[in-house]
């Protein structure tokens, strides 16, 4: 039997993330939150603590990360950092509308939201964000503390980064490659290798300063 879930970090990224947890199944004990949150409720979820409190759930709950990124990930890579170094197990949650290919490879604390596609052999690692709608085909790599946004589609062969964004609407070109900790704008065609970290937008997509 699976345990609890505590989720950690509330807003509208929280909303979204319970609702494909109730989906599929999964118990959700509370959430985790900023201090002054304490008491107040999302989605009928009460705030329970604040992460401080990280180390009182390890022993019989799991952990998701549900806070979420655009231009910087390093609010959540400290919550995946805090939750690993309290010995917390991360939880993998799979809303019941996704599709993940059992020739797929998903990193533990990863959310697929609903109508999202995982496809046969890709491999996704920790702690990553797969929006509503969101594609990630044959053979792409998705890189830990990523988020690709809602509707944003990874083709086949693809290299996305560890703690890159790739924006709503976005498209990488088969066999493309974004480097690590980039951004890719919302609705941006990425054609060539991003080989520098950076923001790109634009169609086809252009480093800016």
């Amino acid at each position: 039997m699976k345990k609890d879930l505590i989720l950690v970090g509330g807003g509208g990224h929280c909303r979204s993330v319970i609702e494909a947890a109730e989906s599929a199944g999964r118990k959700i004990r509370g959430i985790l939150d900023l201090p002054q949150f304490v008491g107040t409720e999302v989605s009928g979820y009460k705030v329970i603590g604040s992460d401080d409190d990280i180390p009182a759930y390890v022993e019989d709950c799991e952990f998701l990360v549900t806070l979420g990124s655009i231009e910087n990930s390093v609010p959540r890579q400290k919550l995946h950092r805090r939750i690993k170094e309290a010995g917390g197990e991360l939880a993998t949650v799979v809303a019941s509308t996704a599709f993940l290919s059992p020739r797929a490879c998903v990193g533990a604390g990863t959310v697929l939201l609903h109508q999202s596609v995982v496809n046969a052999a890709a491999n996704v690692g920790e702690s990553v964000i797969i929006n509503t709608g969101a594609i990630i085909e044959h053979d792409a790599v998705v890189g830990d503390l990523t988020h690709v946004s809602t509707g944003a589609k990874v083709n086949g062969a693809c290299r996305v980064g560890a703690r890159c964004f790739v924006g709503s609407g976005a498209v990488m070109v088969q066999g493309v490659s974004l480097t690590d900790d980039s951004f890719l704008g919302a609705g941006s065609l990425l054609a060539k290798n991003a080989v520098e970290a950076g923001t790109y937008v634009g169609f086809p997509a252009r480093k800016i300063k």
